[in-house]
């Protein structure tokens, strides 16, 4: 009976090791320059701020992720973007559902105030999230969107608020 209490108090402490380890990586990241691949980051510090007028922003079309960071809370962290009609935009999907608005905070954050930083190869950019829940333009955004991410992202979804759709516009 003692050697099996050992055994269970030995495999407890050695599950709590790569757990301890994995909750220190995550709480630590939140206090760097930009999310890596597993945890959100911190505020988006480094690299040029782009200052003049919106690029042609084609070339994220051969951007698989990019890095935003809202202003409150100033957190970052890795999504996907899309560019249509020479304007960009980000989402969410699973928000239709009670664990996927647990699960990700940032549109609900978003929506509340867009303030934005997005870091695309090293440059920054303010922008501010504008959702768009309806509109014409959600036919051509979504297959877009379609095309480039293995996603199920519809004009439907979207006016249903299963996917939340943000336009990243200029700041003001």
């Amino acid at each position: 009976m003692k050697f099996f209490r050992r055994a269970i108090i030995i495999a407890i402490c050695l599950l709590l090791i790569p757990i301890a380890a994995v909750a220190t990586a995550g709480a630590k990241q939140r206090f760097e320059d930009g999310p890596n691949r597993v945890f959100s980051g911190g505020a988006l510090v480094a690299g040029e701020l782009h200052l003049g007028p919106d690029p042609d922003w084609s070339f994220v079309s051969e951007i698989p992720t990019i890095e935003m960071q809202l202003l409150d809370p100033a957190q970052s962290r890795r999504i996907w973007i899309a560019e249509y009609e020479n304007k960009i935009y980000i989402w969410s999907g699973y928000m239709g559902n009670p664990i996927g608005r647990i699960w990700k905070q940032w549109p609900i954050q978003a929506e509340r105030d867009g303030r934005a930083v997005i870091r695309i190869n090293g440059v920054r950019y303010e922008r501010q999230l504008q959702r768009i829940q309806s509109g014409d333009v959600l036919d051509g955004l979504t297959a877009t969107i379609t095309g480039k991410y293995p996603s199920a992202t519809t004009r439907a979804a979207v006016e249903a608020g299963d996917v939340w759709v943000f336009e990243a516009a200029p700041r003001s």
